[in-house]
């Protein structure tokens, strides 16, 4: 896979180049899926934001991506460990240059979710567009902490008959309904437009940091 470069002008903004990629949650069927497209300048730490995101996980538990036979994650610097890269400082792009098409993310150490990280193209975006951007997906993600597969499935056993003796229990433990199918778009669209904003807000504020430093240097030089 090719990684485009450069940037084209559409009405005074620059085109990104982005990649797609295609989020599923391993050894679960029917399928949870999900489709985002994200700026290839993203580091991965940003990727997993945009993951937790998409599938509507939380964000309490440790999580790192393995990748072109290594592994990324947020390294404790009380506990040095040779093994674990920087996710905050490796860029989706680098990846992508060296090869890499797919990742495993996987989220909460204790239920284990793997995910498999498709990267399924890479293009030039469209300069009208803030990424990250939700494409498409299908089904709800698990309750967190729900205790894995397993813990999982006995709740979709649960949830699903009002007349089994731990509906009350799970129901209140959950604090809501749960429908499997519904993997709330909208919700997740959201989000991700959160992440986008925060993206652009940080971006216009650092180019104009950059313009008055600009403007400072001349006038001193002037």
């Amino acid at each position: 896979m090719e990684l485009a470069t450069g940037a084209c002008q559409n009405g005074g903004m620059t085109a990104e180049t982005i990649a797609r990629l295609r989020i599923s949650l391993d050894d679960i069927r029917p399928e949870i899926w999900r489709v985002v497209e994200i700026h290839t300048s993203a580091s991965l730490k940003a990727v997993h934001d945009v993951i937790q995101a998409a599938m509507g996980w939380q964000d309490y538990h440790l999580w790192d991506f393995e990748a072109g036979g290594r592994r990324y994650g947020l390294p404790d610097p009380e506990w040095p460990n040779d093994d674990l890269a920087a996710a905050k400082t490796t860029k989706l792009a680098s990846l992508i240059e060296h090869g890499v098409t797919s990742m495993t993310y996987t989220y909460d150490m204790g239920d284990d979710w793997r995910h498999t990280v498709i990267i399924q193209a890479v293009e030039q975006g469209d300069a009208k567009v803030n990424y990250p951007r939700f494409v498409a997906g299908q089904r709800r993600c698990p309750p967190e902490d729900v205790g894995g597969w397993p813990g999982f499935e006995n709740f979709l056993d649960v949830i699903a008959d009002p007349a089994h003796p731990e509906y009350r229990e799970v129901l209140r433990w959950y604090g809501r309904p749960y429908d499997p199918d519904d993997m709330g778009e909208l919700a997740a669209k959201r989000r991700i437009g959160v992440i986008a904003r925060r993206r652009v807000a940080a971006r216009t504020a650092a180019a104009r940091t950059a313009a008055a430093k600009r403007k400072s240097t001349a006038a001193g030089t002037g």
